[in-house]
């Protein structure tokens, strides 16, 4: 299930959910072109890794604070694969404009950066002994979801079912139906067993990340003067 746009209007150019799916391709295309071994030493130096946090945390001193808490505002712009960077932009591009339109720019800046770090701190809370990194924008955009299922839950989402077939669903549907999905997903899998070495998708914090959001936008307030013209 894939939605390929929606039919709530805007009534602000948002230039910085573009300038948000910019950064990301072009830390990605910078990823693009490192050797593998320069690749995973960037992944773990500026990536969440839960059992880092968790050593920090307990006070062991094994690692320094800066090393640690940095890497949950870095790792929203690091991705581990072509499709996980066009994915995760893909959803931003459709459901983030409306968000920086209700928000205004700035406040938008801070609801993004916020869901992304409670989602890390979600997957950390419920996974803390992963010794791999966590990257992506996914917690971020999760929120922005999260914020669009509060705000706009009656606009339509022309949505893709691979191969043929195309509806318009409300968006409360489509959305909540991937936050179930992300939620059982998490427990079902409950990858602390699995992971403790190798990756996987990180689910709680797509949770989190969708919580924070149904939270943060009801708290953040309204741009003033949005309704002045509609852009498309």
């Amino acid at each position: 299930m894939i939605p390929i746009r929606d039919d709530q209007p805007r009534f602000s150019t948002p230039y910085l959910n573009n300038f948000l799916i910019g950064l990301n391709l072009l830390v990605f295309l910078f990823e693009s072109v490192l050797d593998p071994a320069s690749l995973k030493a960037l992944l773990f130096q500026f990536g969440v890794i839960p059992s880092h946090v968790t050593a920090l945390v307990a006070g062991t001193g094994r690692y320094q604070p800066a090393a640690v808490l940095i890497p949950f505002f870095t790792s929203m712009f690091l991705h581990g694969s072509w499709m996980h960077v066009i994915g995760n932009m893909w959803f931003l591009w459709i459901f983030g404009d409306n968000i920086e339109d209700h928000l205004g720019h700035f406040t938008y800046l801070l609801f993004y950066l916020l869901s992304g770090v409670v989602a890390a701190m979600t997957q950390v809370a419920l996974d803390p002994g992963l010794r791999v990194p966590t990257v992506g924008a996914s917690g971020a955009i999760a929120g922005v979801l999260g914020a669009y299922f509060i705000l706009y839950p009656k606009a339509r989402v022309l949505t893709w079912f691979p191969p043929i077939f195309f509806f318009h669903l409300p968006a409360w549907i489509m959305l909540g139906y991937w936050f179930v999905l992300q939620f059982l997903s998490g427990a079902a899998s409950s990858i602390a067993y699995s992971s403790q070495t190798s990756g996987g998708i990180a689910f709680w914090a797509h949770v989190g990340g969708f919580v924070a959001g149904v939270v943060l936008i009801k708290v953040l307030p309204e741009r003033p003067q949005r309704y002045r013209y509609a852009a498309w």
